[in-house]
């Protein structure tokens, strides 16, 4: 931007500065009547300026080199003195120079002068009128003054700042500004030591004012910039007022000022006082920002997607970052995310880790490259080096022969999908939210303090449940599992502690299956004997479990010790890999969605329905799509199980449900009365239930009313006494 300042001759007694109107662009230029503006005269004299910039003063201020001076006409009572008047302009290096140029004819112009003294010249880039009265921009120029007086200060007291600015940067050259009153034998050429002497004059103030111009310069790209944004704000204001007029919301600028008349497409002008600091505009009352609904809620992350094996190939891996991609996409197809409250998801901290897991365990797999250059060197060097990685067939790497590991991202992943379910659990325990299912990745349940294993790393549903324990004091969590493998490393977790109960129902082929623990025996140990609970599937798959074993094994076994229990929160490790579709090396079972869904809704009949689930395991596609569609419709309360509650039994169901009961029933009494009913269906169960209900009903009524015939046969026999 270009900044002028009226300069006075030496011959001129006083001088003041007048808000001139700038232009936006050069296109903005005023020509003269014909169209053509005459060059002024080349002549060569230092000019004595003395003028108030704001509150800067100029004092024989050097000319940087290239810089060109306009001529404009005095005022008519000012004909006197000099016709002419240069005008200089101070631009920074590299911009382009403006001719030499003189406007005639705008002598019968008078120069309008504030009546509160000098002051610095307006940076406007608009052409239109200036304001009727100069009296409204006397406070907002009084402090633009104070600040360039500040700023002059605090550069003056900074004069390294010139100096580093005059190695770094290009020297400016000065020159002499031309006057019409100068003799014309001192322009012309001459060799001598009359114009060595000027020579070495000039370099000589050139070096002393060197500084000084540098100081000038800066204070006045300050000032610019300063005025720039005064006037970009003073914009805004008015177009905020100019809208809030049309749409007639009153306002209120400060206590008294002069109805606005301009419209919003109107030119900007200067004519409004800005007050010494920002008032609120008094318009409507904002809407408060949207609360979280209380409603179901979602937690899902793109990061842990990119735990892939380096192998590149998909195929050969059934854990694979597709299968929460697909959930997260189904969801949103059927409108269950609309639906739902989505929940940012977020890293486990280390400490949290640690609240499971060894600390040997979290550095070697919580942890990257990138990340380590922030921990204890000589800590991790020793267990680092214990680390042990195997070479996949596919020619990734692994940690066993299932599970892949990618140096830069399983540890990210792994940490996300645990924080996650930590996160979602807090949110629902505390009121936040009404349940919730995590869509996360890697799975959790079979890892143990300090090994992962079967595609596992941190256990999530466990670090969630010992974080619900250690910051919000949940007394008792009831932790549901219904992959069909065992999660060994949540029993080994809360194998001794009483306020956690662990129940799982999962194909244990009398330890054939993976991962070959979980039989009924397993019942805890110390404190928490009989709080680890195993509905342990036996008998293969011939027939392959089904809708109805499962919820026979829940009415009879996990229902009953649940409402036993009491529990505060359910956390569900939610594997869908019993689900029809499934090869028998991954299950084989014949689970459907609408049965996952149904066993869903009854957990929410427990703890005042503060149940989440964790995705687990389950890698067919279309099943595990289902599956996770059908329990999200059952946290948001739709029906979609009619048709599920009969079926036929296989007989394997009997003899596990039974072999559990009679072992549980030692340590939960509400087991015992059902060891006779394992063997009917969901359906038949609540028939008989209902019809038991009805006999006893009509029995406490028969008796009701014997009682009643009494009392009335009873009653004539009083009066008769009475009236005798």
């Amino acid at each position: 931007y270009l900044f002028m300042c009226v300069l006075l001759s030496d011959s001129s007694p006083s001088s003041s500065s007048t808000p001139v109107s700038g232009c936006s662009s050069p296109n903005d230029s005023l020509p003269n009547e014909n169209g053509v503006l005459p060059a002024a005269a080349s002549l060569s004299h230092e000019v004595t300026a003395e003028s108030e910039l704001g509150s800067l003063k100029l004092g024989r201020v050097p000319v940087v080199s290239g810089a060109s001076p306009v001529l404009l006409p005095l005022g008519v009572e000012e004909q006197s003195g000099p016709l002419m008047q240069p005008v200089l302009i101070l631009e920074p290096s590299g911009l382009v120079h403006t001719p030499l140029l003189a406007v005639p004819g705008l002598g019968p112009v008078p120069l309008q002068f504030s009546a509160s003294g000098p002051h610095k010249p307006l940076s406007r880039t608009r052409s239109e009128p200036l304001p009727q009265s100069p009296r409204a921009l006397h406070p907002h120029l009084l402090q633009q003054q104070q600040h360039s007086a500040q700023l002059l200060e605090r550069l003056k007291q900074q004069t390294h700042l010139g100096k580093l600015m005059s190695k770094s940067s290009e020297k400016p050259r000065l020159r002499q500004i031309p006057s019409e009153d100068m003799d014309s034998e001192e322009v012309g050429p001459s060799a001598g030591d009359a114009h060595q002497g000027r020579v070495r004059a000039e370099s000589q103030r050139e070096l002393e004012n060197q500084e000084e111009q540098l100081n000038l310069q800066h204070t006045l790209i300050l000032n610019q910039s300063r005025l720039w944004e005064t006037q970009k704000q003073l914009q805004h204001l008015r177009r905020q007022t100019a809208h809030m007029e049309t749409l007639a919301v009153p306002m209120m600028l400060g206590a008294a000022h002069r109805p606005l008349s301009r419209t919003q497409s109107s030119p900007a002008s200067t004519s409004l006082t800005l007050p010494d600091k920002a008032l609120p505009l008094t318009t409507a009352p904002e809407p408060p920002q949207s609360q979280p609904r209380f409603t179901t809620g979602l937690v899902y992350d793109s990061q842990m997607l990119k735990h892939q094996c380096t192998c590149g190939d998909n195929s050969s891996h059934p854990e694979h970052a597709g299968r929460i991609q697909s959930i997260w996409s189904r969801l949103q197809e059927r409108g269950l995310r609309g639906q739902c409250e989505s929940i940012r998801g977020r890293k486990a901290t280390l400490e949290e880790l640690q609240s499971v897991h060894t600390e040997r365990h979290v550095l070697l797999y919580g942890t990257n490259p990138l990340n380590r250059l922030k921990l204890d060197n000589r800590k991790l060097a020793g267990i680092l080096s214990q680390r042990m990685f195997v070479m996949l067939p596919c020619g990734g790497v692994g940690v066993d022969n299932d599970t892949i590991w990618n140096e830069m991202h399983t540890s990210t992943a792994s940490r996300m999908a645990a924080g996650s379910v930590t996160e979602l659990a807090f949110r629902v325990a505390k009121g936040e939210l009404k349940n919730g299912f995590a869509v996360v990745r890697p799975p959790g349940h079979h890892a143990d303090p300090s090994n992962p294993m079967g595609f596992c790393f941190f256990n999530s549903v466990a670090i969630a449940a010992k974080q619900l324990q250690q910051k919000l004091s949940a007394s008792k969590i009831l932790i549901v599992d219904w992959d069909v493998h065992h999660g060994n490393g949540t029993q080994e977790i809360f194998y001794n502690d009483p306020s956690v109960l662990y129940v799982s129902l999962h194909r244990y082929d009398n330890g054939n299956f993976f991962p070959g623990s979980g039989g009924p025996a397993e019942v805890g140990s110390g404190a928490g004997e009989g709080f680890n609970v195993n509905v342990a599937w036996t008998g293969g798959l011939e027939p392959p479990m089904g809708d109805a074993e499962y919820l026979a094994a829940f009415r009879t076994v996990v229902m009953p010790i649940a409402q036993e229990f009491s529990p505060d929160v359910v956390l569900v490790s939610s594997g869908f890999d019993a689900a029809e579709g499934h090869p028998a090396p991954l299950g084989g079972y014949k689970v459907t969605a609408k049965c996952f869904g149904f066993l869903t809704r009854q957990l929410m009949a427990l703890a005042g329905g503060r149940v989440v689930l964790a995705l687990e395991g389950g890698h067919d596609l279309t099943a595990i799509c289902d599956a996770s569609e059908a329990c999200v419709s059952a946290l948001l309360g739709l029906e979609i199980w009619n048709d599920i509650m009969s079926g036929k039994l296989c007989h394997n169901l009997v003899q596990s449900v039974n072999c559990e009961i009679s072992v549980s029933g030692q340590y939960w009494s509400s087991l015992k009365p059902l060891m006779g009913t394992v063997g009917q269906s969901f359906l038949g169960a609540q028939r008989k239930d209902c019809e038991e209900t009805d006999t006893v009903n009509a029995m406490a009524s028969l008796s009701v009313g014997v009682l009643t015939n009494k009392s009335l046969v009873d009653e004539p026999m009083e009066h008769d006494e009475d009236s005798l």
